[in-house]
């Protein structure tokens, strides 16, 4: 039997590419796609498929939404995460998820992705899929919105409002507010971890800074790979073209 499959994913190219490649590799029949969250449960519920390759940021309904949004049945689809960028959002689905793709998705992960799909058993599929949708579903009671910020010997209860940056220094991270700096008391990949299942508006830009999406001023081209992103505090990072694009998806949200 083929392995069917749908395609999730906003961005008419990207899934373009993806149903041409899947088309390269034997045994698997594309019965669908998608551009966005309301559609893919639609597509879901209409074609049961096997596999969705599923983009996590889409406007108004991400990937988030999609998983909490199918419905347990006899026939659970296989999720493989496709993504822009390689982020917290890759480890936190990981435990449910039985892979990821990296755009631009190369033929062979793609093609090795399928594979490892087709091993999978109903009962693992359910399995998976519960655990996805544990982790997509929003925390139960009010979210932690305190941030434990050290100056001196003195702690502090921080808003995640009102910081503007996190940055790793070696071993320390450094919390930036618009009036002074503090000593973070948990690692860079602790903070970021909690931080993104809480749904908060902080993005990785660099693999030593996390930055508060809600206080960029400004996005400006330094070359075709890196970017120079202005908080409005004028402190000023560098990012990756990979990673800011991720800033400039929760912009434009």
């Amino acid at each position: 039997m083929p392995l069917r499959t749908l395609i999730v994913d906003d961005e008419p190219i990207a899934r373009q590419v993806l149903r041409e490649e899947l088309e390269m590799i034997e045994g698997v029949e594309v019965v669908g796609e998608a551009d966005n969250g309301a559609k893919a449960l639609e597509q879901i519920a209409k074609h049961g498929p096997d596999l969705v390759l599923l983009d996590l940021q889409m406007p108004a309904m991400g990937g988030f939404e999609v998983v909490s949004g199918i419905r347990r049945g006899s026939h659970m689809p296989v999720i493989v995460i496709v993504t822009a960028y390689d982020s917290y959002a890759v480890q936190a689905f990981e435990a449910g998820a039985i892979d990821y793709l990296l755009k631009p998705v190369a033929q062979e992960r793609l093609r090795q992705a399928v594979e490892r799909a087709r091993r999978v058993s109903e009962r693992q599929a359910v399995d998976r899929l519960a655990q996805l949708q544990e982790i997509a579903a929003p925390a139960p009671g009010p979210r932690p919105r305190k941030i434990i910020g050290k100056a001196g010997e003195e702690y502090f209860l921080l808003d995640a409002g009102e910081i503007f940056a996190f940055q790793a220094e070696g071993e320390l991270v450094w919390i930036i507010t618009a009036q002074r700096k503090y000593r973070a008391t948990e690692s860079l990949r602790i903070i970021e971890q909690r931080l993104y299942l809480y749904r908060s508006n902080f993005e990785r830009i660099h693999r030593n800074a996390l930055i508060n999406v809600d206080h960029v001023r400004k996005m400006s081209a330094l070359s075709s790979q890196r970017w120079l992103i202005t908080l409005s505090n004028n402190q000023e990072f560098i990012a990756s073209k990979r990673r800011a694009r991720g800033v400039r998806q929760f912009l434009s949200r």
